[in-house]
């Protein structure tokens, strides 16, 4: 389905607001850690016992390096979680940004107008090489 220049723009702009509107987003994922502390005694040295935890943690990728923070209380539990819903909007976004960018692109006509630089024939060089 071919949609206008002007349509297309339109969505741009709906896209730009839509993305600044957003709030406070991290990549991301939570994971739970479940540990065995190591005792004889504990509960945890069982069989069959699942052990300590689970501790929550939030990983993520910085410039190609994983970092992973501790996830401490329920409230940074709910913080993380929104925050990365937040991040996956803001993907999702992005995505359809680009995609009406890259349709814009094609649909938007060539400027024929050629710059004064362009314009200029180009000359011959007047420097004549030695004969043999």
């Amino acid at each position: 389905m071919l949609q206008s220049l002007p349509d297309l723009e339109d969505q741009k702009r709906a896209l730009a607001r839509a993305i600044s509107a957003l709030g406070d987003f991290r990549p991301g994922s939570i994971t739970g850690i479940v540990r065995r502390c190591g005792k004889p005694t504990c509960h945890c040295a069982r069989p069959g016992d699942p052990g300590h935890g689970p501790n929550l943690r939030l990983t993520y990728k910085l410039q190609g390096k994983t970092f992973t923070e501790s996830l401490p209380t329920p409230v940074a539990v709910r913080k993380a979680e929104a925050e990365i819903a937040e991040f996956r909007k803001f993907q999702e976004l992005n995505h359809a940004f680009v995609q009406v960018s890259e349709q814009i692109c094609r649909l938007r006509p060539v400027q024929e107008t050629l710059t004064p630089q362009e314009k200029k024939r180009p000359m011959r060089s007047r420097a004549k090489s030695p004969r043999k």
